[in-house]
């Protein structure tokens, strides 16, 4: 069809009057949109008339249907409030039945007759039941026509299957509960109401009635419902359990829109989901004479359709051929625009034929200036005229390189700016080249960039090659280095196998299974996140070949082509190490040192202590000497002094061989060692000089104690100490004889959720000053005016090289200080480590002894 005229001019029109707005709209579309609506025009007249037709055909039918469905959901609901009354009733007469049963009011006999009576009454009934709480029958009436299943002999039991848990849910609940609807045959399935009963407020039971679905069907639906629809009782799965419903196939399609037969469904209240009404309406016509008219108006509609089709086809094809074109051209040119890479076209003279707006961008030219123009260029620096010359020359003549070449361009501010330009023949369609393209990328950046990486990366080797120590990076499981510093080249030349030798000797080298004969990445596909992602990890090794020790840190990372590396930092820490072996061998001949002084100090009391064995000795031998030359003396007699010598000579022994012991300088060795026995050891000493300052000692050790890995001379040292301090706190202070005492307390405790035992030392002296308890532990200082300050401070040495704490505060009667407390705890051993059946912690009975000493 062609295109409808344009309206005719009005010459006489006023001045000032605007056309319609329609008329505008049209004149402001381009003749292409105009063909398109022309074309379409008499397709879319058609197509809405369609649309009339089958809106209107549409909606008085479904008019129709929606006054048949509401018609059928009326008469389902007032079939299902019929039948719902229906049960109701019956419920009501079991529950006054169940009454008269929980008031005693019947009994059997009298419960059979009112059941036999129901039944009669009402067919859906078809047996009455009173079963117990234990689930007996004790009466039971069952219809003539019943099936034999429902005749319960008086005696029997419920089982659960037939109950269906109705019977447990009314006991439950005690309240009248529905089954859902029982047996698979429409003719025997049945329906079971349990209505609890009561004995002075437990349950006792149930009355029991049992319905048939097909008598609810027949005596509880109205007549006129049941000729008017297809009704059916059915169960929540959709199994038909009475009446029946039309087949699928019966209904017959005319039209595209037929649907199935109008229908509604209802659950039956007080039944419950289980049970389902369901109706479906006959189809009386086929309407036959709205279909024909439907066809009639589609024949004619569709006949108009292919008349036009031709034409439409025909004009399609020709606006969507300008489409295409249309689309291709604003295509390129978008793409064009959207470079950010400038666009340059020469003709064979190297005249400029074409400029896309990126080049413009960058030079600040316009496509207007540059288009036409010959060389030089206005956006040619004025320095590298001939240079650039030159390289055009070359562009013409085709020796351009593939890669491209950098220039400098200048823009029309002035400012210069780097560039890659890359050159490729221009083809005309005829196959025939009719000049250059060349493009053009802004490489200022990129430039600046690489530059900076470069000068980052010598002043990272620089930082890494003056560092005293060894780094090295090398992939896993191989012995390419990816890089190595001076110290490492010094130390361990170029090869890798040094550090493989610091890796296997910190033991961090991890050994994924691999094929000797692959040559890629073992560790490829392995998730590593979990290694690049750990902290460092550090060992202190002896490296034999440079006899040195080296503090070895290891990480995995990622290297820069995707392989998982590990990276080895080497410290030499040999002066470091000989600088604490020196350390502990001070320590040690201080600890030494320590013992001998606390000797020193006890040196008199000593004496005195080993004065009375041995006058006692020089005694018994006096008696000896004078009795035998007299011969004044038996053999038993003289048995018996030998003896009295024997042991005061080896009291002398004991005490000597003790003092021996705790002077004896000599290596830590750490052992499972006897708390109660390393306490007795200690007391044995310190009770010497607690005796000269007239000083009671009171120990309480608990009973059953777990065995501690420490080395006893230590622990003994740290006792002997702090007991030693509090007698002479205690005579410092001038206390009375009935207050002078040490308590000495080990037992077990929890400490920062370890099991320790607690060694607790506890005087009655003046306490330490507040304002000393924080100096108390510093090397020299002391309280007492002839102490040196250093028996403290190895005290507290010694227990935190066991993993333990010491600390020290007063004890208060009110605001008065009482004396002092000192305590430390050690841990006790681990079982994992230790398996010597010794108890543990948590087992400890402190029942101790107390004495004075």
């Amino acid at each position: 069809m062609n295109q409808p005229p344009p309206p005719p001019l009005n010459t006489h029109a006023t001045v000032g009057v605007r056309a319609p707005w329609w008329k505008r709209w049209w004149r402001r579309l381009p003749p292409s949109r105009q063909d398109r609506f022309a074309t379409l025009a008499p397709l879319l007249s058609v197509l809405l008339f369609l649309s009339a037709i089958v809106v209107a055909f549409t909606y008085l039918r479904y008019e129709e249907l929606e006054r048949e469905q509401e018609a059928v959901t009326r008469d389902v609901e007032y079939a299902q409030q019929r039948l719902r009354l229906r049960l109701l009733e019956r419920q009501e007469q079991l529950m006054r039945l169940a009454r008269e049963v929980d008031n005693k009011e019947i009994g059997t006999e009298e419960f059979s007759f009112q059941a036999e009576s129901l039944i009669s009454q009402f067919p859906e009934l078809l047996a009455i039941s009173w079963v117990d709480a234990h689930r007996k029958v004790l009466a039971s009436y069952a219809s003539p026509s019943a099936p034999a299943p429902l005749v319960r002999i008086t005696g029997s039991v419920l089982t659960l299957v037939e109950s269906d848990g109705s019977y447990d849910l009314a006991r439950d609940l005690r309240q009248p509960i529905y089954s859902r609807p029982q047996g698979d045959d429409p003719r025997y399935a049945k329906l079971m109401l349990q209505v609890p009963l009561s004995e002075q407020g437990r349950f006792a039971g149930t009355i029991m009635g049992e319905y048939s679905i097909d008598g609810l069907m027949r005596f509880g639906i109205p007549p006129e419902v049941i000729a008017r629809y297809a009704v059916a009782l059915m169960d929540e799965s959709g199994h038909v359990l009475a009446g029946s419903l039309q087949a699928p196939a019966s209904v017959f399609k005319l039209l595209p829109w037929a649907t199935q037969p109008l229908q509604h469904e209802v659950p039956v209240s007080p039944v419950g989901n289980g049970l389902l009404l369901k109706a479906q309406g006959y189809r009386t016509s086929q309407d036959v004479v709205g279909s024909g008219f439907f066809w009639v108006v589609g024949a004619l509609s569709a006949l108009t359709v292919w008349m036009l089709l031709g034409t439409w086809r025909h004009t399609r094809r020709r606006v969507q051929a300008q489409q295409a074109l249309v689309s291709e051209t604003n295509f390129r040119r978008a793409m064009e625009n959207s470079m950010l890479t400038g666009m340059r076209a020469l003709d064979l003279q190297g005249r400029i034929t074409y400029v896309n707006p990126a080049f413009c961008s960058m030079t600040g030219w316009t496509e207007s200036e540059l288009v036409g123009r010959t060389a030089p260029f206005p956006y040619w620096p004025d320095q590298d005229h001939e240079l650039l010359a030159a390289r055009l020359e070359d562009e013409l003549r085709g020796r351009s390189t593939p890669g491209g070449f950098e220039v400098r361009v200048q823009r029309r501010d002035g400012s210069i700016f780097d560039a890659r330009m890359y050159v490729s023949p221009l083809i005309d369609p005829n196959g025939i080249q009719s000049g250059w393209m060349t493009s053009m990328t802004d490489i200022t950046e990129p430039k600046r960039i690489r530059e900076e990486l470069t000068a980052s990366y010598e002043r990272f080797t620089t930082v890494l090659e003056s560092l005293d120590s060894a780094v090295s990076v090398a992939p896993l499981g191989s012995d390419e280095m990816l890089f190595a510093n001076k110290m490492y080249r010094l130390w361990f030349g170029t090869r890798g196998r040094g550090h493989r030798h610091l890796v296997d000797l910190a033991g961090n080298q991890p050994s994924p299974n691999s094929d000797d004969g692959d040559a890629v990445d073992s560790f490829a596909g392995m998730p590593t996140s979990s290694l690049t992602d750990a902290s460092t990890e550090n060992a202190e090794v002896f490296v034999e070949e440079l006899d040195r020790w080296l503090e070895v840190r290891t990480r995995y990372l990622t290297w820069v082509d995707g392989r998982l590396a590990q990276m080895v930092i080497a410290s030499d820490i040999t002066t470091r190490r000989l600088a604490e072996l020196q350390a502990s061998l001070q320590a040690e001949r201080a600890q030494t040192a320590s013992r001998l002084i606390t000797m020193g100090e006890m040196a008199s009391s000593v004496a005195h202590e080993l004065n009375q064995p041995l006058t006692a000795i020089n005694n018994y031998c006096t008696g000896m000497i004078s009795r035998v030359q007299d011969q004044r003396i038996t053999n038993d007699e003289l048995l018996a002094a030998l003896h009295k010598t024997a042991r005061q000579a080896q009291r002398a022994g004991q005490i000597i061989q003790r003092i021996r012991a705790f002077v004896k300088r000599s290596e830590p060795n750490p052992s499972l060692s006897d708390v109660a026995l390393m306490v007795s050891n200690a007391i044995e000493l310190a009770d010497i000089e607690l005796r000269r300052h007239q000083v009671r000692l009171s120990s309480y050790v608990a009973a059953r104690l777990p065995k501690l890995m420490v080395d006893p001379i230590l622990i003994e040292q740290v006792l002997i100490n702090l007991i030693k301090n509090a007698g002479e706190a205690i005579a410092q202070a001038g206390r009375p004889p009935g207050e002078r005492y040490v308590e000495l307390r080990v037992g077990p405790k929890r400490v920062e959720q370890l099991d320790v035992i607690e060694f607790e030392v506890r005087d009655s002296g003046n306490g330490v000053p507040d304002d000393m308890l924080e100096q108390i532990y510093e090397a020299f200082y002391s309280t007492k005016s002839e102490g040196m300050g250093i028996g403290l401070k190895l005290c507290r040495s010694i227990v935190e090289s066991h993993q333990g704490r010491m600390q020290v505060q007063n004890i208060y009667n009110g605001e008065l200080v009482t004396g002092c407390c000192f305590s430390f705890w050690i841990p006790v051993v681990s079982r994992l480590r230790i398996d010597d059946g010794t108890p543990s912690i948590g087992n400890a009975a402190p029942t101790g002894t107390e004495g004075a000493r």
